[in-house]
């Protein structure tokens, strides 16, 4: 045994990768046993639902039995300070309004970084001639992928989240201000709003149905309507929200508010259209000095340049 291991040192292969390797399968089955053990631990199950936790126990979600299963890690994965707070704020846009949101995605961060670090030390078995060195370093680019991907993906979430929530809002904006102008109190009237705008537009519709939901459970109304603004994150909303705010607190008329507001949105919509527009011209320039340019000098230049080829290959 010693003498094979003399000879694999002085043959040069990789002894750190299997070193890692098996630190890496040792966590695995570490890991596996702590929660195994938890999920196993009758007095445990017992004080979670002393505890009130029955409720995440029993759920069969995908979010609570990820979350279940990283519970154990939680204060080691979670970061602390404004990072969190923005994670969370960040899962909130994107629609992720579980509890166990946050844990799921550092959870999935750490996961997949570990998985893309696994695979390729498991890939570097049918790659003998690369170095130690380069190994790791490819490691630990792989583990800094599998890191980020999961941000690139929350931040596509986020802004797809987001432009569906702005193309409905101007049909809601509408909506209210019609509801409000024929009689109907403001509850009543984003009632009809997310009533109305549960087929054409689902998420704008249950971020509408929840304000209702929450004034009919005793919730103030500016606190109601201040959580749709933090919730969406969107500037529309949250000007809609303050103009809202403003007229419940100083007794103004409501459907004069929105009709104003309407009137200013429109105004908004149009100039966003206008710039749109003005840039169309800039962002042609690349696609035509890359793209239609060259076509155009060899259709035009071409048989020049073959005449002239001819020519001087004749003489």
């Amino acid at each position: 045994m010693f003498e094979q291991l003399r000879i694999r040192l002085a043959s040069g292969e990789p002894i750190l990768i299997m070193v890692v390797a098996a630190l890496a399968v040792l966590a695995l089955f570490w890991g596996f046993a702590a929660i195994l053990g938890r999920h196993w631990d009758p007095a445990r199950r017992r004080l979670e639902q002393i505890t009130g936790d029955s409720q995440e126990a029993g759920s069969t979600g995908m979010g609570q039995r990820i979350e279940r299963l990283m519970r154990p890690f939680a204060r080691f994965l979670l970061p602390r300070g404004s990072e969190l707070e923005g994670t969370r704020q960040k899962l909130l846009f994107a629609g992720f309004k579980s509890t166990s949101a946050l844990t799921s995605y550092y959870g999935a961060k750490l996961a997949l970084s570990a998985t893309l670090m696994i695979l390729w030390l498991l890939a570097t078995r049918f790659m003998p001639n690369l170095s130690s060195g380069r190994v790791m370093f490819v490691a630990l680019v792989a583990g800094f992928v599998g890191m980020i991907l999961p941000g690139m993906w929350l931040d596509r979430k986020v802004q797809a989240r987001h432009q569906r929530l702005r193309c409905g809002f101007p049909d809601a904006l509408d909506l209210l201000t019609v509801c409000v102008e024929s009689g109907l109190g403001l509850s009543q009237a984003l009632q009809r709003v997310a009533d109305e705008l549960e087929v054409s537009h689902p998420e704008l519709a249950s971020e509408v149905a929840q304000v209702t939901a929450q004034m009919r459970a005793g919730v103030e109304r500016e606190n109601a309507l201040r959580s749709l603004a933090t919730r969406t994150g969107l500037d529309d909303v949250r000007g809609l929200v303050g103009l809202l705010v403003q007229t419940l607190r100083f007794g103004t008329g409501i459907a004069d508010a929105l009709r104003v507001y309407s009137e200013e949105f429109r105004d908004k919509r149009t100039q966003r259209a206008e710039e749109a527009a003005a840039k169309i011209g800039t962002k042609l320039i690349f696609p035509l000095v890359l793209c239609l340019f060259p076509s155009f000098f060899v259709v035009a230049v071409g048989p020049a340049v073959i005449r002239l080829m001819e020519a001087f290959g004749a003489k």
